[in-house]
């Protein structure tokens, strides 16, 4: 298994200097991971970083809560692209699905997907804070809006990813949309565990020691 391709390498903490940045992406580099997943204060940096690699560029967006204005997360997404995010991932209105308001839901995630302008958007989900019914139904709500991925977690709320959930998005989308796991991978057997649930991505601060597992397995 190829697993270096599935993974985002990702430092999205508030702390990361640019300096930070430069490590992770050189890292993304050396070992051929799919993408670095930043801030959008970063893309610009990124983009420089990475030019002439294969290495894609992500970019958060409504990041870490999902309680902003739709427009505001459209417009945090168009400036991403423009600055040479290849993907968006952004985090959904929760407390908007917890109240069971999916049209909001539906709108929220199909404005940024137009302000995406063609490139993949992924729907952070934030599973750990949402109910079975709700985590269906939201799946449901990324895929009629039009996002090429769910995804669990921020990593910076309740819980992270977990088999079950994984699972369940899989089959909740079908071919519709693709699975991004993310929160609490660090090692190769978790990792591991989540492609072979249905995972297509792998959201980790912990690619390194991700991949040396894996050599090491």
């Amino acid at each position: 298994m190829d697993i270096s391709s599935c993974i985002e390498h990702t430092n999205l903490k508030p702390e990361a200097t640019p300096a930070d940045i430069e490590q992770l992406c050189r890292e993304a580099r050396e070992y051929h991971f799919g993408a670095v997943c930043v801030n959008s204060s970063y893309v610009q940096l990124a983009h420089h970083l990475l030019a002439g690699s294969t290495v894609h560029i992500s970019c958060v967006v409504g990041f870490p809560l999902g309680a902003m204005a739709t427009k505001s997360k459209a417009a945090e997404t168009a400036e991403a692209v423009a600055s040479g995010a290849d993907e968006i991932d952004m985090v959904m209105s929760i407390g908007r699905a917890k109240a069971g308001d999916w049209d909001y839901v539906t709108d929220d995630i199909r404005q940024v997907v137009t302000a995406a302008a063609g490139h993949a958007v992924k729907v952070i989900l934030e599973t750990g804070l949402l109910t079975e019914n709700e985590k269906v139904r939201a799946c449901q709500a990324a895929v009629a809006a039009g996002a090429a991925f769910v995804k669990t977690s921020t990593g910076f709320g309740h819980g992270g990813a977990v088999i079950a959930d994984v699972q369940l998005m899989k089959r909740t989308v079908g071919g519709n949309a693709r699975i991004k796991a993310s929160g609490g991978i660090r090692d190769y057997a978790t990792a591991a565990a989540m492609l072979a649930a249905g995972a297509d991505r792998l959201g980790t601060s912990s690619g390194v020691s991700i991949i040396q597992g894996a050599r090491h397995d």
